[in-house]
């Protein structure tokens, strides 16, 4: 309850929108999908788009098995043209135990592909089978995959994004809150690289494992039936923001029953304090798990805005 009263003030009855708004509307580039020959686990090769990239092709660190399950993976998706050589990882939600791999997956990875920006969509483990630190290290390791390949990609190694949804955006805030810059006498030359995303979105996500505030199925899937105070507290991504923590843009929903809106404002008040750039939108209305809401006018203005902070930032066009 301490959280919730040092920050309601910060909450209107209807909408919360804070941030930048650009008011560019320059068309996006078409999208287009070219599909080079591929040998993936060959930095000197070219990429194989749209197919299942293990993370590790010889087997997962942890890993309990080697059912599709237990192999974390990339899908690749390039844009006709990326004039910022942007790349954005993509992390679905579904709680820890499960992923939304079509409308918070396939979908946005079109959807930033139409504005000419490349994705990379997320497959990491899942509860009950794994806890942390299996899923933060398949998200660290996304991202040092991307910006290892980002010849192959055509992007830039400082344009390399990640976006989450839900549990994908709990995924995504630790990832951008527990990062690091790599090992520069490692044998694998994926891990010389840094883990630390360029920029974060993070949509309705988890945040906060505290209770009262926590989505607890995320709890129980991420850090078992009985997590102690202290694990809880440290995978509260809101504990973990410093002044190196990377921009960020949030929107969540007042009426979210599933995810509470706290969990966003907790994040943007510790990005505050850190003085790290920041940009909120809060909605009045829109359930939880709504992907791109292209059908729900309640909400369906996100698309746009982050569009709109990206271009703003150099990250699209």
């Amino acid at each position: 309850m301490r959280k919730f009263t040092q920050v309601a003030t910060l909450l209107c009855a209807a909408c919360l929108s804070i941030g930048v708004r650009a008011q560019d509307t320059t068309a996006a580039p078409s999208v287009g999908m070219p599909v080079p020959p591929a040998k993936p686990a060959s930095m000197d090769q070219p990429l194989d788009v749209h197919a299942a990239i293990p993370l590790w092709p010889n087997g997962a660190p942890g890993a309990v098995g080697k059912a599709d399950p237990d192999i974390p993976t990339v899908a690749v998706y390039l844009p006709a043209a990326n004039p910022t050589h942007t790349a954005i990882v993509v992390a679905p939600g579904g709680g820890y135990a499960h992923l939304a791999m079509d409308h918070e997956g396939l979908q946005v990875a079109q959807w930033l592909n139409a504005h000419g920006v490349a994705a990379v969509v997320l497959k990491y483990r899942l509860g009950p089978t794994y806890h942390h630190p299996i899923e933060l290290g398949d998200a660290q390791r996304a991202v040092r995959y991307v910006r290892s390949h980002a010849a192959q990609m055509g992007i830039s190694p400082d344009h390399v994004g990640m976006l989450g949804f839900s549990a994908g955006g709990h995924l995504t805030a630790s990832t951008g809150t527990m990062f690091d810059s790599g090992n520069p006498s490692a044998e694998d030359p994926i891990d010389r690289v840094s883990s630390r995303p360029d920029f974060l979105v993070l949509c309705y996500p988890v945040i906060s494992m505290e209770q009262g505030v926590a989505h607890e199925g995320s709890v129980k899937y991420l850090l078992g039936d009985a997590p102690t105070a202290e694990q809880r507290s440290s995978m509260s991504a809101d504990e973990r923001v410093t002044a190196q923590t990377p921009p960020t843009f949030l929107w969540s929903t007042t009426d979210d029953a599933v995810v509470p809106v706290m969990n966003s404002v907790l994040f943007y008040q510790a990005l505050l304090k850190n003085k790290v750039s920041a940009e909120l939108h809060i909605f009045p209305h829109g359930r939880h798990g709504l992907g791109l809401a292209q059908t729900v006018p309640e909400v369906n203005a996100w698309p746009d805005l982050l569009y709109a902070w990206l271009r703003v930032n150099g990250w699209a066009l």
